[in-house]
C-alpha cells in the first residue's frame, strides 16, 4: 500500500469550497482504498488530505483521471499553499481491508 498526508491551505475564506470541489470527485478513482478530507480546528483555511492506495503507480495514475484533472483545474484559484506532509506504507486499519 502507498499513503500520503497532505496540508492544504485554502485562500482566505474558501475552505469549505475547497473541500467540497475535493469530496466531490472522489468516485472512480481505481486503486483508491481510502481518501479523507478534514478541517484543521485550529486553522480556518487548513484542510488535512489523508490518502491510502492499493500502490504508488495507481495514486499516480489517478492524476490523470479526467475528473481529478477537473477537480484540479476548479480547485488551483482557491489555493493558497500545498504541502506533503508525509508519505507513508499503510498496514492496515479499519476500511483498508
Amino acid at each position: 500500500m502507498y499513503g500520503l498526508i497532505g496540508k492544504m491551505t485554502a485562500k482566505a475564506g474558501e475552505r469549505s469550497a475547497l473541500a467540497a470541489l475535493l469530496l466531490a470527485g472522489l468516485t472512480g478513482m481505481p486503486g483508491c482504498l481510502s481518501y479523507v478530507v478534514a478541517e484543521d480546528p485550529a486553522d480556518p483555511d487548513v484542510l488535512w488530505i489523508t490518502e491510502a492506495w492499493e500502490s504508488q503507480d495507481a495514486h499516480r495514475a489517478s492524476l490523470s483521471l479526467p475528473s481529478v484533472q477537473a477537480a484540479i483545474a476548479k480547485g488551483r484559484p482557491l489555493i493558497a499553499g500545498m504541502e506533503t506532509v508525509a508519505e507513508t506504507r499503510p498496514i492496515g486499519g479499519h476500511g483498508l481491508g
